[in-house]
């Protein structure tokens, strides 16, 4: 009998470690990046007089969110970031699960410094959501972009914000305004949905055919999800 308590205690003992350093593991980059996206949306919204106004988010077709934008100049000025986009379902009245993109570009002008910002795009219309299923795309050129209006009862109301296909945004600094990302360039980032969806997938396999399941973290999805829902109510 004493035997088989040791046994039992042992088994208990050693399935409670793998619990608690399952639960202490870090988060991978790609969950990571998932949270940090949830995370920069909650507080951009958090400020009334320089958020994104909701009748701009209650029509957004697709979201897409770039935390921790590395952007470095001297004289030429390069920017680097790697974010997540979900796209809206309005037939069921949700949001996809994300998937990962990089964005590249540069801009001209007399910078110097360096400094990490957080970029927004609220995509508007389907033809700007087809530019961003494509394995690479240049904003500006092959899809029309604008500083996006703040403020949370700010309507997009000049005739470029209106035709825009994306409306972009970005925050450094706790400073939070629409900004202009010509040239910037967007990738699909087939290496990050493999890493966290199990697959190669591209960006239309997971924000429209539905085929990313059974996420590395569901929490992290689901955080994200949550905020898309409070803060993009359909119109």
């Amino acid at each position: 009998m004493q035997t088989i308590r040791l046994v039992l205690s042992v088994a208990f003992i050693g399935a409670f470690a793998l619990v608690a350093s399952a639960q202490s593991q870090p988060q991978s980059d790609e969950a990571e990046r998932i949270t940090k996206a949830g995370v920069v949306l909650d507080e951009i919204m958090a400020a009334r007089d320089s958020s994104i106004p909701t009748s701009i988010l209650s029509t957004a077709e697709a979201i897409v969110v770039f935390p921790s934008t590395l952007k470095g100049a001297f004289i030429v000025g390069a920017q680097r970031g790697r974010g997540i986009i979900s796209v809206r379902d309005r037939a069921k009245g949700g949001w996809s699960n994300p998937a990962f993109l990089t964005i590249t570009g540069g801009s001209v002008g007399l910078q110097i410094g360096g400094q990490e910002l957080d970029i927004v795009l609220v995509v508007r219309n389907r033809r700007g959501i087809e530019n961003l299923l494509k394995n690479q795309f240049e904003v500006g050129g092959e899809a029309s972009a604008a500083a996006g209006p703040v403020g949370r009862d700010t309507s997009a109301s000049t005739d470029i914000q209106m035709r825009a296909e994306m409306l972009s945004y970005s925050r450094s600094r706790g400073l939070f305004a629409g900004v202009s990302l010509r040239g910037a360039s967007i990738r699909q980032d087939q290496d990050a949905n493999q890493k966290f969806w199990g697959s190669r997938f591209t960006t239309r396999d997971v924000v429209l055919d539905g085929k990313a399941v059974a996420p590395q973290s569901a929490d992290a999805v689901s955080a994200w999800l949550q905020a898309l829902a409070k803060y993009t109510p359909a119109k």
